[in-house]
């Protein structure tokens, strides 16, 4: 029989009548604080959707900055003969103090092809080989120093043009949807008006329910949570899919300058919520859901696939009895240059060790031989 005894702290008296009212460790979570911004963050965004829908623009939008100076624009020839790639763009970003890693993972070339049949295909490859890496590190003898390349969050960008999801567009968000936080966007908002971009939004929705695609969904609000954050939590519900422009430009509106697209009919401000979704977008990926994607993809998609890889395993020491790599194998991308320079240190402290266990060795065998000298004067005393 168990019993739970909760205790209250209570007031005690010193000798010069101070209140202790605490024993300490209500400063946890100033400790966790400190801990957590020496060590940094870390951040990976997918961006998918074909060309021309503004993908790069809202990324440099949203981070401030620009992941995009060496790219190079192709022509429509070479967009059509071009096949799907994954390119990774990273930047160290620093805001008060707090370290940012952001990881960009941009797919140029999907949805560009004539035949888009299973164009998705090096996408989810990449995201297993992100998991496939991960549980190696995690399964090896170095768990230290464990480098978090997971896909946290894809934003797929639907073509405004359209009455709703293309074939593609559901093929791709089913193909992914058990691998990664999918967000959908409705790009270029600023093509529509008020009330088509309504419909739209509608339309999607239904089909997203219709074809059974599990899109990113909020985690619900807590009841002791105040009541701003609750009503900004369900704009955020009920503003999917968000709606976005994405502009580096900073143009004059009311005497203020903000970024945003000059048109002959006006400007389209792109952090004014009546123009678009982009603020809302921002604050649900950056400043109140950021850690929860990250906890949902630990939680739910990596413990899916580590599961499976253990049932794998299971299954086929059961059959021949004898020890396989259950992990499928994938062709892994070319090492970045921190992974080199983290083998390498590897390889030079391997080195090191095998040089002194060498030396020592060499010392063990001299001090025997050393020894045997000693010990045979000795032997031929006692024998005359």
């Amino acid at each position: 029989m168990t019993t739970n005894i909760r205790y209250k702290s209570r007031m005690m008296k010193s000798e010069d009548g101070e209140d202790k009212q605490y024993v300490g460790f209500a400063t946890l979570p100033n400790q966790v604080h400190r801990k957590s911004v020496k060590k940094g963050f870390d951040f990976t965004l997918m961006v998918a959707g074909e060309s021309g829908l503004g993908k790069s623009t809202l990324v440099n939008s949203l981070f401030l900055t620009d992941l995009y100076k060496d790219r190079k624009l192709l022509n429509a020839e070479e967009r059509i003969s071009q096949t799907v790639e994954i390119i990774k763009h990273t930047v160290d970003i620093e805001e008060k103090g707090v370290k940012l890693k952001l990881t960009i993972v941009d797919t140029p070339g999907f949805g560009d092809a004539v035949n888009n049949n299973e164009c998705w295909k090096p996408i989810t490859d990449y995201i297993d080989q992100q998991f496939e890496q991960y549980f190696r590190d995690e399964s090896g003898l170095n768990r230290k120093n464990i480098m978090d390349n997971r896909v946290h969050c894809c934003l797929y960008f639907i073509p405004p043009f359209g009455h709703g999801l293309r074939p593609v567009d559901v093929e791709f968000m089913k193909a992914l949807h058990e691998k990664v936080n999918v967000v959908p966007l409705i790009s270029k908002a600023d093509c529509l008006t008020p009330m088509e971009i309504k419909k739209l939004k509608d339309r999607v929705r239904e089909e997203i329910d219709k074809f059974g695609i599990k899109v990113y969904q909020f985690p619900d609000c807590d009841s002791d949570e105040d009541e701003e954050f609750k009503q900004q939590d369900k704009e955020l519900k009920e503003s999917t899919p968000f709606a976005v422009i994405g502009s580096n430009t900073v143009v004059e509106a009311r005497g203020q300058r903000v970024r945003g697209r000059l048109y002959p009919w006006g400007i389209v401000e792109v952090e004014n919520q009546s123009h678009c979704d982009f603020v809302k977008l921002r604050n649900m990926l950056i400043r109140t859901h950021m850690h929860d994607l990250k906890d949902v993809t630990c939680d739910v998609h990596y413990e899916n696939y580590r599961a499976q890889c253990i049932q794998q395993m299971t299954s086929k020491l059961t059959q021949d009895n004898r020890m396989e790599s259950p992990i499928p194998i994938l062709p892994l991308p070319t090492p970045d240059v921190e992974t080199e320079k983290l083998i390498k240190m590897k390889d030079e402290e391997l080195k090191r060790m095998q040089e002194m266990l060498q030396k020592m060795q060499q010392q063990m065998h001299e001090h025997d031989q050393e020894h045997v000298v000693l010990l045979t004067p000795t032997q031929e005393c006692d024998c005359d």
